[in-house]
């Protein structure tokens, strides 16, 4: 089903070789499965899964009513229909890290203290997070290139920088943040916002005029979602039941 080839074993295989290759891992956020199968048509390294942009989604603001639960089924939802290696914020471990190391495998340790604490701060601590296992870090809240730049030079092991917009960190290109010596970037809400925005345009010009004549030249066609949900694929379980054809579609 969902004519995904690769088991969850071999993904993981697959990120860890990645991760090896010494380029940089273009990650965008996926806030639904559709889009999953859109980064990976596209032809990005793994999708990520944002704890806010699903609480977000789920019509929450992001400040913990959302259950591990929720993130798992989500997660699953999204990277059963992926061929790609999926990254998952699970916030703070839903207070049992036995339950979460269980549902998710390879740890990212995230510190947040620079705003509070300042960078020698944040960098102590992502230290004891390597000391305590952690493969990749999750320095948040980067100014600039000299913040990048020191984290690089004090930390061992992966680490990941976060182009999330309107936040603080300058957006680097990815091949600037390659060559600061990053292994992973993410764009955790990208999708999300380009799509609401694109929403909320639409549903205001229909409010306004009474109808959608002005906005089709905005819309994702017909035929494209077919091909995106892969519907002639589906012609191989059974063609006596399934006759799908892109043909005649818009």
């Amino acid at each position: 089903m969902h004519f995904v080839e690769k088991e969850p074993s071999q993904k993981r295989l697959d990120f860890d070789q990645k991760l090896k290759s010494n380029k940089i891992l273009r990650v965008p956020g996926a806030y639904n499965p559709l889009t999953a199968k859109l980064i990976e048509e596209i032809g990005y390294d793994a999708v990520y899964v944002s704890g806010g942009v699903m609480a977000n989604d789920l019509g929450f603001p992001d400040i913990g009513l959302t259950t591990l639960q929720d993130v798992s089924t989500r997660s699953y939802l999204i990277s059963r229909v992926t061929n790609l290696p999926t990254i998952v914020d699970i916030d703070t471990g839903f207070k049992s890290c036995k339950e979460t190391i269980e549902t998710f495998f390879k740890i990212i340790a995230r510190s947040d203290a620079k705003s509070v604490e300042g960078l020698d701060k944040m960098i102590e601590r992502c230290k004891a997070y390597i000391d305590a296992g952690a493969e990749i870090i999750f320095p948040e809240a980067l100014e600039d290139e000299k913040d990048f730049e020191k984290v690089r030079k004090e930390l061992s092991g992966y680490l990941l920088a976060n182009m999330t917009e309107f936040g603080k960190s300058k957006l680097f290109n990815y091949k600037e943040l390659e060559n600061f010596g990053y292994n992973i970037v993410i764009y955790p809400v990208t999708s999300q916002r380009l799509a609401m925005k694109n929403v909320e345009d639409g549903l205001r010009d229909i409010y306004a005029n009474g109808h959608q004549n002005n906005i089709i030249d905005k819309m994702q066609t017909r035929k494209r979602l077919y091909e995106l949900v892969d519907y002639e694929k589906y012609n191989s379980l059974d063609e006596k039941i399934y006759n799908f054809s892109t043909e005649g579609h818009e």
